[in-house]
C-alpha cells in the first residue's frame, strides 16, 4: 500500500478520548468491557441459531451473517484502542493505520448491505408471504451475503488505494482510538478532492442506497400492515420488525452524520460520540435487540446454555 504515498510520516499518534492520566483505566475497563459483551453476545447468536434447527431460516441466517461481521467490526478498532491504554503508546505505524481503515470501512460497508438485505427479507416475508420460498430460496440468501462481502470490500479497497496517494506531513496525531476516513482526509496536506468525492459517491452507494432500500421496504410493510384489521396481527409485525428498525436507526443515523452532514474542518467531540455509537454500542446492543424482542432467539439461547438433549449443531 505504500507504493504510491508520497508521505513524509512513518507513524501515527492515535490520541483516543482522553489525554487524562486518572481516565485511563476507567475508559480501558468501560471498552473492555463492551467488547467482552459483544464478543459474546454476538457469539451466542451465531450458537444459537447454528444450533437450533427452527431458525435455519433466511432471516435468521442473515442474522448471524450481521453477528460475526459485528465481531470482526469491533476486533478492528478496539483491541488497537485497549492496547494504548495499557502500554500508554498511542502510535500505531503507517501501514497498520492504512490497514485498520481498510478493514473498518470492509466490515462497516458489510453492515450497511446486510441490514437493507434483512429489510428486504422482512418485506418479501409480510408483502409477499406466498412467494416467500420460493424468492428467498438458500442460494439467493447465500448470494445477497456474497455481493455484500465482495462490494464493501471493493468499496474499501477503492478508499485505501486512494489514501496512499495522500501527503502526510507534520500533522500525524489523530484526535480519535483508531484510523477512520474521515479524520485521515482531515490531516492530510494534499488536495483530497477525489478522496471527497469518491466518499460521497461510492461511499454514498454503500450507505445511503441500502438505506434507501430500507426505507422503501419498510413504506411497504407499512401500507401492508395497515390494511390487517388485527391488532394481535399489527402487533406481531411490529415486534418482528421493531428490533431490525432499532438497530437501522442506530447505525445508520450516527454514520450519516458523520461522514454525510457537513461539519468544520476540526474534530469535534460530537463526531467522536457519533464514531463511539456506531463502532461500539450499536454492535454491543445487537444481541440484545434482537434476542430480547424475539421469542424464538429467547427460547434457543435458553436451550443453548442450558444444552438439552436433542439440541445438536447443524452447520
Amino acid at each position: 500500500m505504500e507504493g504510491g504515498n508520497q508521505s513524509a510520516i512513518s507513524e501515527f499518534i492515535l490520541l483516543g478520548l482522553s489525554d487524562q492520566p486518572e481516565q485511563q483505566m476507567l475508559l480501558f475497563c468501560l471498552f473492555f468491557l463492551m467488547y467482552l459483551i459483544t464478543g459474546l453476545g454476538n457469539l451466542l447468536i451465531i450458537l444459537a441459531i447454528s444450533f437450533d434447527p427452527h431458525l435455519h431460516t433466511p432471516m435468521y441466517f442473515f442474522l448471524s451473517n450481521l453477528s460475526l461481521v459485528d465481531i470482526c467490526f469491533t476486533s478492528t478498532t478496539i483491541p488497537k484502542m485497549l492496547h494504548n491504554h495499557i502500554s500508554k503508546n498511542r502510535t500505531i505505524p503507517y501501514s497498520g493505520c492504512l490497514s485498520q481503515a481498510f478493514f473498518f470501512i470492509w466490515f462497516g460497508g458489510i453492515d450497511t448491505v446486510l441490514l437493507a438485505t434483512m429489510a428486504y427479507d422482512r418485506y418479501v416475508a409480510i408483502c409477499a408471504p406466498l412467494h416467500y420460498s420460493t424468492i428467498m430460496t438458500p442460494k439467493v440468501c447465500i448470494f445477497l451475503v456474497l455481493v455484500s462481502w465482495f462490494w464493501a470490500y471493493t468499496n474499501s479497497l477503492t478508499h485505501t488505494i486512494l489514501l496512499t496517494q495522500l501527503s502526510f506531513c507534520d500533522h500525524n496525531e489523530i484526535p480519535h482510538f483508531f484510523c477512520d476516513l474521515s479524520f485521515l482526509l482531515k490531516l492530510a496536506c494534499s488536495d483530497t478532492f477525489i478522496n471527497d468525492l469518491i466518499v460521497y459517491t461510492l461511499g454514498g452507494l454503500t450507505t445511503i442506497l441500502p438505506f434507501i432500500g430500507i426505507l422503501i421496504s419498510y413504506a411497504h410493510i407499512f401500507m401492508a400492515v395497515m390494511k390487517i384489521s388485527s391488532m394481535s396481527g399489527k402487533k406481531k409485525v411490529f415486534s418482528t420488525c421493531g428490533s431490525h428498525l432499532t438497530v437501522v436507526c442506530l447505525f445508520y443515523g450516527t454514520i450519516i452524520g458523520v461522514y454525510f452532514i457537513p461539519t468544520s474542518t476540526n474534530i469535534t467531540q460530537k463526531d467522536t460520540a457519533a464514531a463511539v455509537m456506531y463502532t461500539v454500542v450499536t454492535p454491543m446492543l445487537n444481541p440484545f435487540i434482537y434476542s430480547l424482542r424475539n421469542k424464538d432467539m429467547k427460547k434457543a439461547l435458553r436451550m443453548l446454555i442450558t444444552r438439552k438433549p436433542g439440541f445438536t449443531l447443524r452447520l
